[in-house]
Parts: C-alpha cells; structure tokens; sequence
C-alpha cells in the first residue's frame, strides 16, 4: 500500500499540495455524489430532443470521464467535467425543438465548439481573457457561484419553489424532500462544524437513508445492470457535421461558443479561487491547459452522443473536503465508470439528499466576499451585480455579462478608466452586443 501511495505521490505531488490520498478519496466521492444527477438529468433533457435516453446515458458517463481524466492529466487541478446543465437545455429546447435542427446537427456544432476551443487553448487568447477578469469581478463570480448553487440545492430540496405571483416561494420544510433536506444540512452542518473529514459525503449518506423514512428516496431496484453498447451505438458518431456548417448554423454556434466560455471561465475562477489556487496578481496558473481540458472533454462528448461537456461548479464540493490535485478527478472518472454497471444504486440517491452538500458548498464560498475592496464602491457594485443575477437568472455567463458591462463603465466615469485592462472594455461591449442580439 505504501508504495502504491508512493507512485501516486509521485504522480499527483500529494504533499505539496498538502493532501493525502484519504483527503483526496473523499474528495472524489464527494464530488461524485453531488453531481451523479447529470448521469440521469441530462438522458432525461436529451431525449425530448429526440435522443434515446439509454444512449445518452451511456455517452454522458462516458464525456464525463474524458474530461475529467483530461483535466487531471494536464492540470491536476481537482475539477470534474460532465455535461453542462443549461447547455444541455439550450440544445434541446432552444437548438433542436425551437430552431427545428436535428440533434445530429446540433452534435455537429458542440464537435465543432470543441474544436475552435482546442485551438484557443493552445493560443493565448482564451487564458488571456480568463487572466483579464479583474479581481473584483473574480471575487463576485466565485460568491455568486456559491449563491447559484445553493439556490439548486433549494430547488433540488423543494425547499424554494416556483411561484406565479412572486416568482418563487417557500415550499415544504416539513414533509418530503424539504424534510429530508433539512435534517441533512443539519447533520452535515454540525458534522463540518466539528471538522469530521467527509462531512459533506457522510451528510448525504444520512439524507438518503433518512429518505427511506418518509418515502423520498426509493426503495432498491436491483444493484446491478450491465450496459447495453447496442444502445450506445444509436448515438456514438452520430454527429452531422455537414449541416452544422451551413451558414445558417452559424449564429447557433456563435451562441454555444460564447456561452460555453464564459461558463466554463466562470467556474474555474471560482472554484480555483475556493481552493486557493490563483497567484498574487488573481489569475490561475494552467488556465490554457483547464480550457484544453474542457476542450477536449466537448469534443469526445460530441462524438459519444451529448452535449457540452464543462467544468462543473460541484467540483467546489470536493475542494471543501480538501481536494487539491487531479487524484480527485480521477477518483470521480473511476466511480463514474462504475456507475455504468451500478445504474440502479446510483439512481437511488433523490436531490434531496444531494441539497444539503450545495447548500453548504454555497455558505462557504460566499466567504469569498471578504476579498471585496469594501472602501471602492466602483469595486463592490460591479461584483454585487454579476453575484446576484447568477442565482437570479439562473445563469453564470449572465451574472459574467453583467459584471463586466457595469464594470468599465462605472471606472470609467469615476476617473479610474486607466486602471482597467483594454480587454474588459472589448468584452464590456461584446457582452452589450451579445444581449442586443438575444
């Protein structure tokens, strides 16, 4: 055992990133447990387009652990990629039932994202605009990430539910998943508080099994179902390349590239700053190689059979336990697989359970707020803004947007115009054209 631990020492550098390889187990598993719902939500998404729901659950399993793999090869950074919630919608009820593409094409153009992607990545233009976002902004992203995801897991709890007149509203915390949420982000709040390593994992844990009580979580279907390839056929290589470079297509993919871009910048700014891992002048050491890993994750997604592969903001989960290098991620590539085989285990654990572990996620990135220049309000207004209309509109690249709109202008009419770099004025006035366009 130690020489195993030796050689993954050696290969993820364990000690100088001051973890362990229990550290980064429960990392993984953590990770894995607060984002294995996209093995099920995005066949669910994917099959109103027209897809069949068994391929792309095969193919959504399969994406994830390519750019996951992808990025602790060449990062180890703790990050997990899968197919990206919000992208998925965009290609099928906007893409593919709105536009009338087939979902073919629309695998074409997430092919063909991927690779404009990968040569951006080996270019400096996609780091150098990740590197441009001011600290300010960089600090607004990461809380509204939090924010964001606590509000998912409100949702997911049914804790905050929709609601005609006012939005959204209180549901039940009493009966059902609220109830079941809410004895989870107790037991786990107090287990984080007394400093349990796994707190998140064990919370979920308890949730599930506290499901069981109140009927929230199902009851035992089988544990094991071995994959069908036959079905993976019906989606693997299945891209239509051909019409995806019609001119017509050309806005749609304008459309997946601009958001997917500053989605993925957004989450890796946030979750790398949760971890600590941007420099003294705020920006993130290997960012090319992040985005050549989300990259690379899009383009093999595409030609398994789904949608946008991305950076996931759960990933925030495992850096909470401690994970720090790429053995998180290769930990969540192995359960990933495993998930393959252990379809109806998996499909066990309701959001509810998942809730608690987003929620507190959340309280603990919105630490980050303490980073603010409380004294420059040219500093905090533009950070409130992009972290408020994240949860708000239920969109990263938004909350992106917005920041960097109100940002060069408010400096910019305050006499502060010259501390800004000249890349935030040109994204300020693309992101102004991006919302005249939509």
């Amino acid at each position: 055992m130690s020489n195993n631990n030796g050689t993954l020492e050696n290969i993820f550098k364990l000690k100088e990133n001051n973890t362990d390889v229990k550290t980064e187990l429960i990392a993984g598993i953590t990770t894995f447990m607060t984002m294995a719902y996209i093995i099920f939500v995005n066949p669910a998404i994917l099959s109103d387009a027209g897809m069949p729901f068994d391929g792309v659950f095969i193919a959504t399993i399969l994406g994830a652990m390519l750019g996951t793999l992808a990025m602790a090869a060449l990062t180890n950074y703790p990050f997990a990629l899968a197919s990206g919630m919000g992208l998925n919608a965009f290609f099928a009820y906007s893409v593919v039932i709105g536009m009338g593409v087939t979902w073919q094409a629309a695998l074409g153009i997430i092919f063909l994202e991927g690779i404009i992607f990968i040569i951006l990545s080996v270019t400096p233009v996609r780091e150098m605009i990740v590197n441009s976002i001011p600290m300010a902004l960089k600090t607004g992203i990461s809380t509204g990430i939090g924010l964001f995801i606590a509000f998912i897991g409100l949702q997911n709890a049914g804790i905050v539910v929709a609601d005609q007149a006012t939005l959204v509203a209180m549901g039940s915390v009493l009966t059902g998943p609220g109830l079941v949420a809410l004895f989870g982000l107790i037991v786990t709040g107090v287990l984080h508080a007394k400093g349990i390593k796994g707190a998140l994992l064990w919370g979920i844990l308890a949730s599930t099994a506290f499901g069981w009580i109140n009927g929230v979580t199902p009851a035992f279907n089988g544990v094991v179902a071995m994959p069908q390839m036959s079905d993976w056929s019906e989606v693997l290589f299945q891209l239509d390349i051909g019409s995806a470079l019609s001119f017509s297509m050309m806005g749609v993919l304008l459309s997946f590239l601009f958001v997917d871009m500053f989605d993925t910048a957004g989450t890796l700014v946030g979750v790398s700053q949760q971890a600590g891992y941007l420099d003294e002048n705020g920006d993130l050491p290997k960012a090319s190689k992040a985005l050549l890993a989300d990259a690379i994750g899009t383009t093999g997604g595409a030609l398994f059979g789904t949608s946008t592969v991305t950076t996931y903001v759960e990933s925030a989960s495992g850096v909470a336990e401690g994970g720090r290098t790429g053995l998180t991620g290769v930990v969540v590539s192995i359960l990933f697989f495993l998930s393959l085989f252990f379809k109806p285990l998996i499909g066990i654990v309701p959001g509810a359970a998942t809730a608690p572990a987003l929620i507190i996620v959340g309280t603990m990135m919105m630490t980050n707020i303490t980073k603010l220049d409380w004294d420059d309000f040219t500093e905090i207004l533009p950070a409130f803004v992009a972290m408020i209309a994240m949860p708000l509109t239920y969109s990263i690249s938004n909350g992106i947007a917005l920041g960097f709109i109100v940002y060069p202008i408010v400096k910019l009419f305050t006499g502060k115009g010259k501390d800004v770099h000249w890349l935030v004025y040109v994204l300020g006035i693309v992101f102004v054209l991006y919302f005249v366009v939509h």
